[in-house]
């Protein structure tokens, strides 16, 4: 049925999809997409269309994601935690825009300069991406990968349920994060073949937290075949706890919306803390100076260049936002700084921008979450920074100017508004109510003195 899959149509009773207590083997699972597909034909839907879908991680949300990858449809993953205001800017714009021909997927961006935009990802780069990182990580159909990510974003739809599924293995969703249900998902995993488990630097931190007290999740952790973290660079303290209380390291990867991953290190050879790995197979990485020049010195600090066939289609409607990230020679400027470590694994330092908040494995703008609070009356001016946390990896502040200073408004509507508006993870932990905001000759808000950096 799919040359995505494929094993979808043979690869008999084994377990496929399991989303909390419930699952489905592959033949059950091909059924399903046989019926989707035909349902979807019925509907008028051809490959090609675009599907909103409420990407939940239940059974049936996944199987409507497989099967819409299988028949062609476009996938555009809503997240169920999504603001009023979101959401309809994204089914607005989702509907909008040329797509070219094999576009699988249209995810969106945490709209770090204005409101997300939509990044276009075609099947032949999906399939490339994670046809590289089956060889980076050898990953066969032995593999369970275990997870508890959101399946509306690249790490947990792309590599945890779609990669799972390419390489004939399966995927465990445990539902909502807990290291107990982690644990128990890695031993079932384990004791079918192998155990692989897909997170981000904050499930790590707890983990690690539960596995110094609770036997069963240290020996869940501990028997896995490969333990990856992802969308954040993992704490070196974490690589440290987990190999004193574990025996055993972690795997980092590297990756964004528009490239997919770029680096990984190989589970062939042992985690390299404090680096996210080489590039994959077919993925060209350069590093770069201010005038995007290459750079020369070994160990100099430059801007990631990614070229490659894992790269997006392009910005959906916006082609003078895609021009500004993809050179002529195909290079998409990530904007984020690295360098090389021996053997070429790439150690990334972080954002040229200040306004990319990366707190408990998601993405956030400052800029969107600043817009969202100046609608209320009673902020004047606002600047939102991302603030160092040991189990958030960066918790979301904001420092406002009351538009009444001897009446502030209340920092926890000011909380609520960006929770209902946005969603929950992108609401300030912290509102810190200041006379002004430093700022330079040009006016621009100096975000660096807000942390406490001078």
């Amino acid at each position: 049925m799919s040359d995505f899959f494929p094993l979808l149509d043979r690869a008999g009773d084994r377990t496929a999809l399991r989303a909390g207590d419930d699952s489905v083997t592959w033949r059950e699972l091909a059924a399903a997409c046989h019926r989707h597909a035909a349902a979807l034909a019925r509907d008028g839907v051809r490959p090609g269309d675009r599907r909103p879908v409420l990407a939940e991680p239940s059974l049936s949300s996944l199987i409507e994601l497989v099967g819409n990858l299988a028949y062609g449809a476009v996938s555009v993953p809503l997240s169920p935690s999504l603001g009023r205001a979101e959401r309809e800017h994204i089914l607005r714009d989702s509907a909008g825009g040329d797509l070219p021909d094999g576009t699988a997927l249209v995810l969106y961006t945490s709209g770090t300069t204005g409101p997300p935009k939509g990044v276009a990802l075609t099947r032949a780069a999906l399939a490339a991406n994670l046809d590289a990182l089956a060889d980076a990580w050898q990953w066969s159909e032995r593999d369970t990968v275990v997870t508890a990510l959101p399946v509306f974003h690249v790490h947990g739809l792309v590599l945890g349920l779609f990669g799972s599924l390419r390489a004939g293995g399966a995927v465990h969703h445990v539902g909502r994060f807990a290291p107990d249900a982690i644990a128990s998902g890695l031993e079932q995993a384990a004791a079918r073949g192998g155990a692989v488990l897909f997170a981000v630097p904050t499930m790590y931190h707890r983990l690690l937290d539960a596995a110094g007290t609770d036997a069963a999740v240290r020996g869940a952790l501990a028997g896995a075949r490969l333990l990856v973290s992802g969308s954040a660079g993992l704490p070196l303290r974490e690589h440290r706890r987990a190999e004193s209380a574990l025996g055993r390291g972690i795997h980092e990867r590297y990756g964004l919306t528009e490239t997919l991953i770029n680096t990984a290190v190989r589970a062939d050879g042992p985690p390299q803390p404090g680096t996210v790995g080489p590039p994959l197979r077919g993925v060209e990485l350069a590093l770069l100076d201010e005038q995007r020049r290459p750079l020369g010195e070994p160990d100099a600090v430059g801007q990631v260049a990614v070229r490659g066939p894992n790269l997006f289609a392009g910005y959906l409607g916006n082609p003078a936002a895609t021009a500004a990230a993809v050179d002529g020679e195909g290079w998409f400027h990530t904007g984020d700084l690295a360098t090389r470590a021996a053997g070429g694994a790439v150690r990334i330092l972080g954002r040229r921008s200040t306004d990319l908040i990366k707190t408990g494995g998601y993405k956030v703008g400052a800029g969107e979450v600043e817009a969202c609070l100046l609608e209320l009356p009673g902020v004047r001016q606002v600047a939102v920074v991302g603030m160092a946390d040991d189990d958030l990896g960066e918790r979301i502040v904001a420092f406002v100017v009351a538009a009444d200073p001897s009446a502030p408004p209340p920092a926890q509507q000011l909380i609520d508004h960006v929770a209902a508006e946005l969603a929950a993870h992108k609401r300030p932990r912290e509102v810190r109510f200041v006379d002004d905001l430093p700022r330079n000759a040009m006016g621009k808000v100096q975000k660096q003195r807000l942390r406490g950096g001078g």
